[in-house]
């Protein structure tokens, strides 16, 4: 995950750019497959043990077994169904880390994201080029004053039932960002939608896809101490269930461009993730199970008509322990990175990283509540967060995922 809050470094080598048109998306095909492993006594997911694998397309009770194709498609990829539960999945060889949009497969492994490895979960260490941000198109605005992040009141359910934590699996181990749930309009009011950065599905340029990508919506919902949480139930934590991605799609840009270090595809770095539930939701869709959904709009209102601006997610960088959710509202500025790409929303806030990819919500276009941008980068300072604004490519990459899933 590309966690907001890189530190400043001076490299200076992020001239001559590779850019692509601004309309083409990537669309990444996601086996809707669960694997339901049968846990040894011992509760290790990643155990062995008899296990039957099934796919979780349906969302309402069921396991299936998997398609022929579906078990065709692994195979391409050299992916073994009981090896990739047995810890497979642990490989991150060059060779062996898919890349390109058609090859991502998100293998459901049931339980495998235990309260332990939900609580433990880390922010990665992200850079950003002082150099990254000194040029500007002449239409950056002055640094914002930094803005002190404010804890959402628990229950977080009651006040931001859209925001929850995206877990994932990377190289460097288990990692967390935010996200949200917005709404599907193939799906008026059952969408399995949700929003967060693309950062936190792919590591870009020099890398490929991340792992066991799965999202819990308003984790830690009674905001308790992560003392408090040591011995909290999985119940307790993910008290909507765990859900995860079972198609998922960023832009070409963050693919070709973004990485661990710099700006490089920042104003590209969004991600759209269509989710299933790990044990089924009596046929309840995302939406309709934690009773909520942000529009997304793609023609928000300019900076200087927009006066105010709130971010929401989970920081888990110092002070920060990425256990409860928080939220900070500023008036946007504006932040530009490369002369070719479009400027940013930039706002001052003290969130750390944990909390990338988390939304950012103003009145749109039609004056209501909406998602108008997510968390990318901030300074390692801690004293403001940027993120992209959502057109015309945005827009082709949640239509994709919309349209894939129209109707069911």
């Amino acid at each position: 995950m590309r966690s907001i809050r890189p530190s400043f470094t001076t490299r200076g080598h992020r001239r001559g750019r590779r850019r692509t048109s601004p309309v083409p998306v990537t669309v990444a095909l996601v086996s809707a497959l669960a694997l339901t492993a049968t846990a040894c006594e011992s509760g290790d997911p990643e155990a062995g043990g008899d296990a039957s694998a099934s796919a979780s397309a349906d969302a309402g009770n069921g396991e299936i077994r998997i398609p022929d194709h579906i078990k065709d498609k692994l195979k391409e990829h050299g992916i073994d169904v009981d090896k990739w539960r047995n810890g497979a999945w642990k490989d991150w060889n060059k060779d062996d880390w898919l890349r390109e949009a058609q090859d991502f497969v998100n293998p459901i492994i049931e339980d495998l994201w235990d309260p332990d490895r939900m609580r433990e979960a880390e922010e990665p260490d992200q850079e950003v080029d002082e150099s990254d941000i000194s040029g500007d198109q002449g239409v950056t605005d002055p640094e914002p004053a930094p803005v002190d992040a404010q804890a959402v009141p628990p229950k977080y359910h009651d006040s931001a039932a859209t925001a929850g934590k995206l877990l994932f699996d990377s190289p460097k181990g288990s990692m967390v960002c935010s996200a949200t749930v917005v709404k599907d309009p193939a799906n008026p009011g059952k969408s399995n939608l949700v929003w967060t950065a693309g950062h936190c599905v792919h590591a870009g340029k020099n890398g490929g896809w991340y792992r066991n990508i799965a999202f819990v919506p308003s984790y830690n919902d009674a905001g308790m101490s992560l003392e408090e949480l040591a011995n909290a139930s999985k119940e307790e934590m993910a008290p909507y269930g765990v859900w995860w991605g079972d198609w998922a799609q960023t832009s070409d840009q963050w693919i070709e461009q973004g990485g661990s270090t710099g700006g490089d595809g920042a104003a590209y770095d969004f991600a759209v993730i269509h989710v299933t539930p790990e044990k089924g939701s009596g046929g309840k869709s995302l939406e309709e199970t934690v009773g909520a959904a942000l529009p997304v709009d793609f023609k928000a209102p300019a900076v200087p008509e927009i006066e105010s601006m709130r971010a929401i997610g989970y920081p888990a960088a110092p002070p920060y322990d990425g256990q409860k959710l928080y939220q900070c509202q500023d008036k946007p500025g504006r932040l530009s990175i490369n002369a070719s790409d479009p400027t940013m929303y930039r706002i001052g806030c003290t969130m750390t990283g944990g909390s990338s990819g988390g939304g950012w919500i103003a009145n749109g276009s039609d004056g209501e509540p909406a998602l108008v941008s997510n968390t990318s980068i901030g300074p390692v300072t801690a004293g403001w967060l940027a993120g992209p604004r959502l057109g015309e490519e945005a827009k082709g990459v949640f239509d994709a995922v919309s349209g894939k899933f129209a109707g069911r």
